[in-house]
């Protein structure tokens, strides 16, 4: 599986974006995806996932900012990004899990990064003040 990331920019606070992850290869109609993002100097945060039942889970600091959503039809995950701060300043990375329909993972660890097998190079954005 290949992900290939597209949307990131430089804003200014208070603006939006919409984020792309487009998957490529061996996917399966059981999935989990998640958006996860770096920061200089600060450890890898998990922004926001889905999985294929459409449960979303999100970070209490993107929480009523950020939507996530797949679309299946294409295989293309999406993250709309509103009311951008500059905390929001990232390298923004898409990440995938395929297959275990019967061994779920557990909603409280859908935004745990050792979930995922599949990333994506990732995509800068920049949100100034």
């Amino acid at each position: 599986v290949q992900l290939q990331e597209s949307g990131g920019d430089s804003v200014q606070s208070g603006g939006s974006l919409k984020l792309s992850c487009t998957a490529t290869g061996n996917t399966d109609s059981t999935y989990l995806l998640a958006w996860f993002r770096r920061a200089p100097g600060k450890p890898r945060e998990g922004v926001a996932a889905i999985n294929n039942d459409g449960t979303t889970t999100y970070a209490d600091s993107v929480k009523g900012r950020f939507t996530i959503s797949q679309d299946d039809t294409n295989n293309t995950l999406h993250l709309q990004m509103n009311s951008l701060e500059p905390e929001d300043t990232a390298l923004y990375h898409c990440a995938a899990r395929y297959g275990g329909r019967w061994s779920p993972v557990p909603q409280d660890l859908h935004l745990a990064d050792w979930v995922y097998k599949y990333w994506g190079q990732g995509t800068q954005v920049t949100v100034s003040s």
